[in-house]
């Protein structure tokens, strides 16, 4: 990692307070099925109470923002720390997850012991009984100095069956020697930002690849940003009825600034998805993106990335419509145990270490927000540290609805995205993805 990610102390307060901030979008979970509830929990699964059979424990850790010098220490420490038994990561993919997980949990014989969930799919799974109570865990796992959003996501009727595990929200990576070929400065207002995308995307239209802002057509993630600046919503709850909301005026004009950015700004495949942004960035055709603080760590990097580009690269917060920063998603996941693993006690030591203050520092290191908000310091004062706590202090969370992940999982705002990519009618796309949403959600 350069050393553009390290040391923050001056801005930990500032982040401490914009996780608070962040608390009050936290998921609020209804319902829950007492008779999944793991009453056990604690107790050894494996054996007489004492120490725990040894076993090879099946941990799932989706995408790359785990990386791989982590993934080893985290086995080599597992091993060590629990003698005889072995850790095996298996890497999923967030495209299918919720799919794979609604499978493998249900089953035995199939289940990872430990998985890593999206902080938007939590919801889904805690009331579904998917997962072990893990309450009595909280208080030594770091209590209130957990991120808030994060322990609600993953809590039904005051009991914990997730714990986050990272958050990061995204922010705009851009390059500076071609902002000033164009004789742009950072945009500092939504307006400003829509046609500096615009204007990269005319000045380097000898590049039929090139995106002014990079927005691929199924990324709904980073196109969430410009539907809540505007003041839509993907759904509402009146009544305790949740319902879709993109057909609102506010929401038709977000959702009409993604297709002019779809159409005048972006060069990125319309039907692609937001995975491998480094690829583009690295071949040059890329003016601006959305992303995670990791991203970085990707671009460089010698086998994967273009380490050479990293002194063109800057870095800013997504700016509103009135000056501040943007909307964007509080990304992050969530740990949790299978209930039905057969290794409970194992499961759990798994889950200490890995919200240990000695592998939550390596995410900060790798530039995303660790579990613990005191840890915070951990991701620098560069301008990627900046950058990372402006866009943290106005992210939002997805509608705190149990069936938010059944969204996801049907891929209704993909559908939508791509649609309005593809030129269509936004009206009657937005209808059409309103009934949807409204029958996932109420099921």
């Amino acid at each position: 990692m350069p050393t553009v990610l390290r040391r923050i102390a001056v801005y930990r307060v500032r982040l401490a307070t914009a996780l608070v901030a962040a608390a009050a979008l936290a998921l609020s979970a209804c319902g829950g099925d007492a008779e999944n509830d793991t009453e056990s929990a604690g107790a050894n699964a494996d054996g007489d109470g004492g120490t725990p059979e040894p076993a090879d424990i099946r941990l799932w850790l989706n995408g790359p923002d785990t990386p791989d010098s982590m993934r080893e220490w985290l086995v080599t420490e597992f091993e060590k720390q629990n003698p005889g038994s072995t850790l095996t990561i298996e890497e999923q993919q967030w495209e299918g997850l919720v799919d794979r997980l609604t499978t493998s949990l249900g089953s035995e014989s199939e289940t990872p012991d430990v998985v890593e969930v999206g902080n938007t799919q939590a919801p889904t799974f805690t009331t579904a009984g998917a997962f072990s109570d893990i309450s009595d865990m909280v208080p030594e796992l770091g209590g209130t100095d957990l991120l808030p959003a994060f322990v609600n996501a993953g809590s039904v009727d005051g009991k914990a069956y997730a714990v986050p595990l990272y958050a990061g929200s995204a922010y705009v990576f851009y390059r500076k020697d071609l902002f000033a070929e164009s004789g742009l400065e950072v945009p500092t207002t939504m307006e400003q930002f829509v046609d500096a995308a615009v204007t990269l995307k005319q000045d380097n239209a000898g590049n039929k690849n090139f995106s002014g802002f990079w927005l691929p057509g199924q990324d709904w993630r980073d196109g969430a940003a410009f539907l809540w600046d505007a003041g839509g919503a993907f759904a509402v709850n009146e009544d305790g009825q949740w319902s879709g909301a993109l057909s609102t005026p506010e929401s038709q004009e977000g959702l009409e600034l993604v297709q002019r950015l779809f159409t005048e700004a972006s060069g990125a495949p319309k039907d692609g998805n937001e995975a491998d942004a480094h690829v583009p960035f690295c071949a040059g055709d890329i003016g601006m993106m959305l992303r995670p603080g990791w991203m970085i760590g990707s671009i460089d990097n010698e086998e994967i990335g273009c380490p050479k580009m990293v002194p063109n690269v800057g870095v800013f917060a997504l700016p509103s419509s009135n000056g501040e920063p943007a909307p964007v998603l509080l990304g992050g996941s969530n740990i949790a145990v299978s209930a039905n693993s057969p290794n409970q006690e194992l499961a759990r030591n798994l889950v200490e270490l890995m919200l240990s203050d000695e592998f939550q520092r390596q995410y900060a290191e790798n530039g995303l927000t660790p579990a613990k908000v005191s840890l915070a310091e951990g991701l620098g004062d560069d301008q990627f540290a900046r950058a990372a706590i402006d866009a943290v202090s106005n992210a939002k969370l997805t509608p705190p609805a149990a069936g938010w992940a059944t969204v996801e999982g049907a891929r209704i705002l993909e559908d939508l995205f791509v649609g309005i990519a593809n030129g269509g009618d936004i009206e009657q796309l937005a209808a059409e993805a309103d009934v949807a949403i409204t029958e996932q959600l109420n099921d």
